[in-house]
Formats: structure tokens, sequence, C-alpha cells
């Protein structure tokens, strides 16, 4: 008996294989390993390099940030991802050059230009998500194993944008500066020269800057338009060019002369340099940094180094609301001292809880930075004073000592993290799965090895974890890219085959087709009775609503030192239509606040309806796939009956193709959740913005006690004239929206390739025989779904 693979080489003799010696964790050792440059991809590596001896060392190269058994599987999929990519190519240019232009024929070379220039994988986001001194940037040039990489906060400085690191394949390192547009920033410069505005107390005195805002709005207008720039009206510094281009490229050989000359961009300078020179670093709206072929970072991994909690900008704001919605995986950083007393971290862990909740982001983590920073006496003195420990075995050393605490502050705060979860998302969900939801790390003991080793600092685990994350999604992208073309070429394969329309097949295309119109009025009911379950919890969550935004505004909006300082924070939330990044308050969002209630009714029910991981019996998923596998069977049926007549294969693509309609649907319903999720309080925004735009043109003296009053006028004449009931219809409608999409693509998908299967075809003996590529297709397919 031939193994599948082996079918391949007999069709390719020019390939040379051995038999893998794959590990006990691997994949079944009926796999063949295959070495050849006649079916190595240029598509699956990125790059088309003439250099073979480039090309070469890239593919060695690539795979460095792996284990010996993570290359094997990796190496696995992507010999499977290139052959796969190398076949369709083939039967793309044989088609290309056939006369024959019928609409078959024309989809057939549509479908196959777009997968062979289809990624088999989507770039993996993890977020390190921390406030400015938590210690994001060192903890990512350690990952990267690149000390001075990315600038690290010191006294008089931080990073002022969002950076995105991955790895590429040149020898290259490069830096994307991506700038605001004139427009935006002329948004940003009127919105500051009103912030800087002075208004004096009712006691006749100046008004404190609560939140630095005005030191911040003023350092930004120095550092791009020179000293006394506040002084100036915006006219006045818009007639100052200062926009070249809207995006720097730079490219070095060297990592170190990189980051020097992309620090300027990124580091936020709290003082301006002594030579007043102009910084552009006000007008970055975030950076994408791409390494030289890396062995610490997989390529197709993202690292987002995303600052604070948003940003006074709109634009970059909007930026670090995306960048969560997309993190596959999202790490909370805080450094040790402020770990255990503080309350950032908190904000912090609740943005991320949301991205589980609204987005594709199924991990989290508590990554705790600058465990090193332990003084040994006092540590001593402190846990000589709790009774549990002291009949515990004294560290006799700093070094055990901090893995001592390491291991206190990971069960401590590990269960106090499973509990924040369980309170907001469904029992069974997948983060649930993780072992170990906190790590303690030292970015400083990984270079200078005084008291740790590299393993004791965690930064090698983290790195497990990246290729963890990584593994999965290109096993799950590459196995239904292998699917799709499988299908695909199926249908072209059998496209030669002439046929008549005859009463049976007749009979079979439109059985299934009533079968389907059957299927799709189940699922309607399925969706309807899965979306009804939200209902009763939304009405409840608007209830609590009404009966809480007072409460809720007023706690936002009363001083107990009174007005001192407020003014200006206020002024910078109306200003933003009730959102505001503040570094003294973290983010404000008034929108969110008071809406709230109606997300502690609905969390838990939203992610059970449209989850992305496990199912239940009362998720979307769970339909979806019910509705899949019974298409399928019936589908069986049909091709079984059809080829014992026929004695071909053409209907073999049905089956996949129905996996691969019914898998991009479920990836376009995990990009509708985030606009599912935010609808509610998009809609409360929109009502408000009138009572925002308002409250901002008040200046002058007693001018915050006026916008606090238009602010609670307002809000309460919206809520008395249906706020939250129509912010909860525009939810269902969304809902309503996606049913209705869910059911007309699914409904045109199947029909369009029942319609190709089975309809009568134009003869198309002119077609080229594509017969071989077709059979190492279809051994591919096989050997995928032996492994999978």
């Amino acid at each position: 008996m031939l193994y599948p693979l082996e079918i391949m080489l007999l069709h390719c003799p020019s390939l040379s294989w051995r038999k893998p010696q794959f590990p006990a964790i691997c994949l079944p050792v009926s796999v063949w390993r295959m070495e050849s440059s006649s079916l190595a991809s240029p598509g699956a590596e990125g790059d088309d390099s003439p250099m073979e001896g480039s090309s070469k060392r890239r593919r060695r190269m690539k795979d460095l940030a792996f284990s010996s058994d993570e290359k094997e599987v990796l190496k696995l999929y992507e010999m499977l991802e290139s052959n796969t990519r190398k076949t369709l190519t083939d039967i793309y240019q044989k088609l290309k050059q056939t006369p024959n232009n019928s609409s078959g024929i024309s989809y057939l070379r549509s479908r196959l230009s777009d997968l062979t220039e289809k990624p088999s994988l989507e770039p993996v986001y993890i977020g390190l998500f921390g406030s400015t001194g938590s210690g994001k940037s060192s903890l990512l040039n350690a990952i990267i194993d690149k000390e001075m990489f990315l600038p690290v906060s010191g006294e008089s400085t931080c990073t002022s944008c969002l950076v995105q690191v991955s790895s590429g394949v040149s020898d290259k390192y490069e830096a994307k500066i991506h700038l605001l547009s004139e427009q935006e920033w002329e948004e940003e410069l009127r919105n500051l020269k009103e912030l800087i505005v002075r208004n004096e107390t009712r006691s006749g005195e100046e008004e404190v800057d609560e939140c630095g805002i005005v030191q911040e709005a003023i350092l930004k207008l120095n550092a791009l338009y020179g000293l006394e720039a506040e002084n100036k009206s915006v006219d006045e510094l818009l007639r100052i060019r200062i926009f070249n281009a809207h995006n720097i490229v730079l490219k070095e050989s060297c990592a170190k002369v990189l980051s020097e000359q992309m620090d300027q961009f990124i580091r936020n300078q709290s003082e301006l340099s002594e030579d007043n020179e102009r910084e552009l670093w006000p007008l970055v709206n975030h950076v994408e940094v791409t390494l030289s072929m890396s062995e610490f970072l997989p390529r197709g991994v993202v690292l987002l180094d995303i600052p604070g909690t948003g940003d006074f900008n709109s634009k970059r704001d909007l930026m670090w609301k995306e960048s969560i919605n997309k993190c596959s995986a999202i790490w909370i950083i805080g450094d040790v001292e402020r770990i255990k007393g503080g309350k950032v971290h908190e904000v912090l862990l609740w943005e991320g809880i949301k991205a589980l909740q609204k987005g594709p982001c199924s991990d989290i983590a508590l990554v705790i930075t600058k465990s090193d920073n332990l003084n040994l006496p006092v540590y001593l003195r402190e846990r000589s004073q709790k009774k549990q420990q002291l009949n515990e075995k004294v560290p006799k050393n700093k070094r055990d000592a901090i893995l001592e605490r390491n291991e206190t502050l990971k069960q401590i705060k590990g269960r106090s993290l499973r509990e924040r979860l369980k309170k907001n998302l469904p029992a069974d969900a997948e983060v649930f799965d993780n072992p170990d939801l906190v790590y303690t790390v030292s970015a400083a003991e990984y270079w200078q090895k005084k008291h740790l080793d590299v393993n004791e600092t965690e930064i090698p685990i983290l790195r497990e974890k990246i290729r963890s994350i990584f593994l999965k999604e290109k096993k799950k992208m590459v196995s239904e890219y292998i699917t799709e073309a499988f299908g695909i070429v199926s249908l072209a394969e059998h496209f030669n085959c002439q046929e008549n329309l005859d009463t049976i097949k007749e009979s079979c295309h439109e059985n299934l087709k009533r079968y389907l119109k059957v299927k799709i009025q189940c699922l309607e009911k399925d969706i309807e009775k899965c979306f009804d379950q939200i209902k009763g919890p939304l009405n409840e969550g608007v209830r609590n609503a009404r009966l809480s935004y007072k409460r809720i505004l007023d706690d936002f909006l009363y001083r107990r030192r009174g007005n001192q300082g407020f003014h200006r924070t206020l002024k910078a939330v109306c200003l933003k239509n009730g959102v505001f990044a503040s570094k003294v308050y973290h983010r404000i969002d008034l929108n969110e606040k008071i809406s709230q209630p109606v997300y502690d009714k609905i969390g838990i029910v939203f992610q059970n309806i449209l989850r992305t991981g496990k199912d239940t019996r009362s998720s979307l998923k769970t339909y979806l796939d019910k509705m899949e596998n019974a298409l399928k069977a019936e589908i069986e049926k049909v091709r079984r009956k059809m080829e014992a007549r026929e004695n071909n294969g053409k209907y073999q693509f049905l089956s996949p193709e129905t996996q691969v309609i019914f898998s991009n649907l479920k990836r376009t319903i995990i990009k509708r959740k985030v606009v599912i999720f935010e609808s509610f309080t998009v809609s409360v925004q929109k009502d408000l913005k009138l009572c925002y735009e308002e409250a901002a043109k008040m200046k002058g003296k007693n001018s915050c006690e006026k916008m606090k009053n238009i602010l609670r006028e307002g809000f309460e004449r919206k809520v008395k004239g249906g706020m939250f009931e129509r912010a909860r219809y525009q939810m269902l409608q969304e809902l309503e929206k996606l049913k209705k999409d869910i059911l007309a693509n699914l409904e045109k998908d199947i029909l369009e390739m029942l319609n190709l299967a089975l309809s009568q075809r134009e003869a198309s003996r002119s077609l080229p025989d594509i017969s071989k590529e077709y059979e190492y297709m279809q051994a591919i397919y096989l050997e995928l779904e032996d492994i999978a």
C-alpha cells in the first residue's frame, strides 16, 4: 500500500524523501518529509528573492524561535502549505492559457488566483497592556533579545504611541512611522488650545492643573513649534509648515542604529531638548517595527506595546481601541510594587476582560514585572509578621526571597484573577483552560543574571507561550487553507467531464435546493431562539441603567475639594464626546460608565451566544455546526449516488467547499462581535453628543459649574426621552442584521456551489489536463486529515 505522499513522489520523481523520526508528541509517522526546490513556494515564505542561497538561509532562520519538537510540527504544516500553493499556481497558469472564457472557467481562475495570493495565516496579535513605567518596553526588549531596542521609560521619558513589533525575512531592521494627517493634527491643536485657556475660580485664583493637562498640551506645542508656542493663536501655528510626509520609513542593517533613529518618534520627552530642536513625537500615530530574522519571535506574531488607557487625540485613541479588539491574547503588565497596593492594573484588567467578551481574544494573563525589585531585610521583616509563614523555611538570600515572593504573588493574584473572570465570562470559557494566569518576570535579571538565571526570569516561559499561541493559529489556518484548495481543485479537475442534464441529475439538484431551503428556515428559527436569550438581561440592564445613571454621573462630577483643577478635565471629556484618556484618572468614558449596568447583565450571556471556543447548546456556533453537518450528510448521499452512475469524482468538492463556507462565516461573525457589543455605548454617545458640545463651549468664571449643570440636565432629558431604550433597540437591530446576513450569505454561497457542481456545463474538452495536480492535491488533503 502506498502512503498518500508516496503518490506524489511517483508523479514527481525529482523529489527526494525520507521518513522522519518524529518525537512522541509530534504527528503520525505516516507523514513523509519532502525536500524539493521545485516545490518550494515563494508565496508561502512571503518573499521572492532571486538569490537561491539567501532564500535557503531564510528558510533555515525563520524557525529558530522554536524548539526541535515544535520545528517538526511547523515544518510539516509549512511543507503542506507550500506544496498546496505551488499546485494552485500550476493549475492557474494552465487555465490562464486556455481560450475557454465561460462563466464557470472564469470563476475557477478567479478562485485559484485569490487562493495563490491569500496568506495562510493572518497576523497573530499579542497586546502588552500597561501604564507608564510598568515595564512594557523593557519586557518586550527582553522577549526579542534586544536590550535597549525600544525606549525604556525613565524619570523624564515614556513611550508616546502604540508600537507594534514583528519579525521579517530580510537582513534589515525597519521602522515605519505613521504620522497624523494635517486635518487630524489641526483638530488636536484646536482642542489643546482650548484646554490651555486659563479660567479664574470663584475666589479669583487660577485653577490648578489637576491632571497635568495644561503641562502636557504646552509640551506638545513647544516640541513642534518652539518655546512660547502656547501663546500663539491656532491660525499662527497652522501657518508654520511642519508636514513634509505622512509616513517616514527607516531601514538599517544594525538594530542599535535603527533604535537611535526611531527614538525621537517613540519617546515622549517631559522636557524640551537643550537646543530646542523640533520634535515630531506629538504627530506620531503609531509605529510598525520589523526586526531582522529573529530566533526569538516567530514570523507572523505581532507584539503590541499598548501605552496607558488611550489618548487625547481621536485618531490615536481609535488606534488604541482597535489594537485591543484585534488581539488574540492580552497581557496586563504591572510592576511588582504597584501590583501589590495600586489599582492601576485593575483598570487595565477590566479593559482586558472586555476584550475577552467582545472580540477574538481568548487568552489573558497578568504579567508582574520587575520581580527582582526586592529589599531583602524589609521583606524578611514583613514575612516574619505573617503567622502562616512562621514554620516555613526562611529564605537564605535575595534569590530565594524573590522566588518565594513570586510564588506567593502567583497564588494570590491567580486566585483573584480567576474569580474576576468567573464573574464576567461563561464558566467553561477557553481562558480557564490555562493552568497559569500570572507570570512574574524580571527583564533586568534576564540581562544581568545577578540573582536569577535566565529561566527563573520567566522570559523563556513567555516566549514559549507566544510560540504556543502561534502554532495553534498556524495549524488552524493551514488546515482551512488546504481544505479550501482541495475543494476548488476537485471542481477544476472535473470540469473536463462533459455531461448531460438528465432527469436524475436535475432531480438531485432540485432536492438539494429544497433541502437547503428547509434547513435555512430551521436555522432562522434557531438563531432567533439563540438571540432571544439576551432580551431579558438587556431589558433588566436598561431598567438598572435608568435607575443608576444619576448616581454614576454625580460620582464623576462631585469633587470633595471643589472644582479646583477639575475644569480642564471636564472640558477635555466634553471636547471628546464623553471620553478622555487622563494620566491621573486613567480612562474616563462617561458613555461607558452609564451603560455599564447593561453590560453587567448581558456580559456572560453575550459571550455565551457569540463564543469563539467551546460549544454550548445555546451558542450560535452550535446551530451553525448542526446545519453544516446536516448539509454535509445530505450532500454525501447525493455524491455517492451520482458518482456511482458517472464514475467520476466531480462532486468531491462539495463537502470541503461547504466547510470553507461555514469557516468563513464564523470568522465574519467574530469580527461583527465588537460592533454588536459596542453598539449600545455608541448609541448612547450619539444621543449625548449635543450635550457634550454645548458644555464644551462654556468659558470664563464658573464655567465648570455651568458644564456640570448642562450635563446633568442634558443626561436627564435624554434618559426621559428614551436614550437607553434606543440603545437597546440598536443592539437588537445589530443582532437582527447579523441574522439576516448569515442566512442570506449561506443561501447565496451554497446555491452557487451547487450550481457549479450539478448544473449543465458547456463542452470543455479544450481544457488542460490537471489530473496529476489533482492527485497531488488529494494526497495532501488526505494527509491533512490523518494528522488533524
